[in-house]
């Protein structure tokens, strides 16, 4: 009787095992990125797809319309998860908006990716939820990076920062890095951190603002490329372009374009294409290994893609 019921679990194993493994080809990968507007998300969108038809995996991504359409990109999130999707790489809008879409999944078997902005992890866990990974570039370093580009190109005077929305952590850490190193700088003044709401008339009106109220401004630390872009026109249609220069962040192509011909100063970039790979990898191989989230283990580690800095010198490097 033993051998028998020894052979029913092995057989019941081995069924277990079969019915739960996937081959590459059938694992269903979704994506939620931010609007596509932003070149920085739009490039890694199409580096995602790529890597997905060359590894064979079938993946789906949707952008956001909006960067304030929190409520739209939790709605995605739900339904991929009620659509059976086996993994989802989620770059939320804020770190509060896909909490919940994360602990759905997480208790719906399906694994969850952070990817970039930050899903607040406590939360989810605090939740019954957990994620299996993230994958960011270190947005304190990049606001230290560009911050410091421009107080060895400037030396003294006056700053200010263009910040994204309010409540975004990558925003926020940007300008934390930046304020970081401007403070600490003898002879630098910041004199403003204003949001330009990821949008390049937002952040061209907050710059025009700024530069009246300040009129011997030297520089503008902005925490994207669509916004820098902005804010480089309002120096040009404010006659300040020999006066006033502009760092912005992503080196998206629009951006390192400016930089080479000599118009923005420089431009902080991130391997936006790698950490979506880097993401879709971890995914596919969760799916395959048969993770599953642990609330009672901090499971979700965050792993960091190095920063570089694009200025007039080695602009043609990146093009």
């Amino acid at each position: 009787m033993k051998k028998v019921l020894a052979l029913v679990l092995c057989l019941l194993m081995v069924f277990a095992v079969t019915a739960s493994a996937k081959e590459i080809s059938e694992v269903k990968i979704g994506y939620i990125l931010k609007p596509e507007s932003n070149e920085y998300w739009s490039s890694m969108k199409e580096g995602v797809l790529k890597w997905a038809e060359e590894k064979g995996v079938q993946v789906d991504v949707q952008c956001v319309d909006d960067e304030s359409n929190f409520t739209g990109q939790l709605e995605m999130m739900e339904n991929m998860i009620n659509m059976g999707y086996d993994a989802i790489c989620a770059a939320p809008l804020s770190a509060n908006n896909l909490v919940s879409g994360a602990v759905k999944a997480a208790q719906a078997g399906v694994v969850v990716v952070n990817v970039d902005e930050n899903i607040d992890l406590e939360a989810v866990i605090a939740e019954g939820g957990n994620m299996a990974g993230h994958y960011t570039t270190d947005n304190i370093i990049v606001g230290n990076t560009g911050a410091q580009f421009i107080v060895d190109k400037i030396g003294e005077g006056q700053v200010a920062i263009i910040s994204g929305t309010d409540g975004n952590v990558t925003s926020n850490n940007r300008v934390a890095g930046a304020t970081e190193i401007f403070e600490a700088t003898e002879g630098v003044e910041l004199v403003a951190v204003q949001n330009g709401d990821w949008d390049r008339m937002v952040a061209m009106d907050a710059a025009t603002n700024i530069m009246t109220t300040y009129p011997d401004l030297k520089a503008f630390y902005c925490a994207n490329d669509t916004m820098a872009l902005g804010v480089y026109e309002a120096v040009v249609n404010a006659g300040k372009a020999d006066q006033v220069i502009v760092v912005g962040t992503d080196a998206v192509q629009g951006a390192k374009e400016s930089v080479r011909d000599g118009q923005m100063a420089a431009t902080v970039g991130q391997d936006n294409i790698g950490i979506g790979i880097a993401c879709g990898e971890l995914a596919l191989q969760c799916v395959l290994d048969g993770w599953t989230a642990d609330p009672t283990q901090e499971q979700c580690v965050t792993q960091y893609i190095s920063c570089f800095l694009v200025t007039a010198e080695n602009a043609a490097d990146y093009l």
